[in-house]
């Protein structure tokens, strides 16, 4: 299933926005206009869904409150509105969705300042399943402050919703955290968006499944790493510690094997990406992928993600990109949209813009989207 259309109103830097997506989405724009804050509306929706402690509340609370998340450019309309469509195929998008979700929330402005439902609907192919608040809601307000998404004992008739949300997959690797994770005593997060935990999740992987997997990752790893030979998967015989190993080429026999710790760490993002990319079929958040990795390799990032995904048995799912890379939209043939963030001046909320019909003509005259689309995002930096 695939996000086709995102509506916002008065979350984090944008007072409104009206978004269509393709699979593949490449967000772009200077730094601080938004591009992390629109990749968490599908995190927020993940933790809204979460069965393991999940909810609404919580999803507020561990990003500071609704205060955090309401943009501070909100005047008449306070309240926060979120509104998804969802397709099982992007082919299409002239028939209703196959679903539709709308969550507006605010603070229920009295007593403990509780962030409240102002109405939640979900809809079928058009036909709507229920509206809130409902005569319940309003005989019980204690009701408002939990959506039905999060509640089994009332998705039941668009639960497809909720388990698309709960598999979305965020990814923004810390090298370090990877390479010292033994050393360091920080708690793992909830699904793990910077890799601490990336070595257990290949070693829980089943054996055919990871080495499957591992090979498709040593393919590519062997047209970029000089002189890499081998990438293999390991515990150790003493501590049962998962490992990554690569051989390189060396005029000693065992001396070319280095662990993950001495992986640079380029290295390692590339092969959490790719790892990604092959073990998910469902939504996955990329966020600046560009990182530590050498330029030539960038800009091969979007053709890596296409034939990464269709090297599976079962391709498809939606990824979606934040960047400031210049090399990796170089591409004269990549596939996917563009949304461009552009902030607003004193203080005003962010815009996100579609490619005009001139971008588009543009490009298809034969200019990158680094060429047509980059220099939009350009700012004026005063010199420190």
């Amino acid at each position: 299933m695939y996000i086709s259309n995102l509506k916002l109103r008065n979350w984090r830097n944008f007072t409104k926005a009206d978004v269509d997506f393709q699979e593949t989405v490449y967000v772009i724009g200077p730094n601080a206009s938004g591009k992390s804050n629109l990749l968490d509306v599908f995190r927020f929706m993940r933790d809204i869904v979460n069965p393991k402690g999940g909810g609404l509340q919580q999803a507020l609370a561990t990003r500071g409150g609704l205060t955090k998340v309401r943009s501070l450019a909100a005047r008449k309309l306070p309240q926060v509105e979120l509104e998804f469509e969802l397709r099982a195929t992007l082919e299409n998008q002239d028939t209703p969705p196959d679903w539709k979700y709308v969550l507006w929330f605010n603070s229920e402005g009295k007593g403990k300042q509780r962030p409240i439902i102002l109405k939640e609907e979900a809809y079928r192919e058009g036909h709507q399943l229920f509206v809130r608040p409902e005569e319940e809601d309003k005989s019980d307000p204690e009701r408002l402050t939990q959506t039905y998404l999060q509640q089994t004992n009332k998705n039941r008739d668009f639960r497809d919703i909720a388990s698309f949300f709960e598999q979305v997959l965020y990814l923004h690797l810390v090298p370090q955290l990877l390479k010292y994770s033994d050393q360091l005593s920080f708690r793992h997060m909830e699904s793990d968006p910077f890799g601490q935990g990336f070595l257990e999740e290949i070693a829980e992987t089943q054996q055919r499944t990871r080495d499957f997997r591992l090979k498709m990752v040593e393919g590519i790893l062997l047209k970029v790493i000089p002189n890499l030979e081998q990438l293999r998967f390991l515990k150790d015989e003493i501590t049962g510690r998962p490992h990554l190993e690569m051989l390189y080429n060396h005029w000693r026999p065992k001396a070319g094997w280095q662990r993950e710790d001495q992986f640079s760490d380029g290295t390692l993002r590339m092969i959490a990406i790719l790892w990604t990319l092959l073990a998910s079929n469902s939504m996955i958040l990329l966020e600046e992928p560009e990182l530590s990795l050498h330029n030539r390799i960038v800009e091969q990032i979007p053709d890596l993600i296409y034939k990464t995904r269709q090297s599976r048995k079962k391709s498809g799912g939606q990824i979606i990109i934040s960047t400031h890379s210049e090399a990796m939209l170089s591409s004269k043939s990549i596939e996917g949209n563009f949304l461009i963030l552009k902030p607003g001046i004193d203080g005003e909320a962010t815009s996100i813009d579609a490619p005009s019909d001139s971008d588009n003509e543009a490009m298809r005259a034969g200019l990158s989207p680094a060429d047509v689309l980059f220099p939009q995002t350009a700012l004026t930096i005063k010199k420190i």
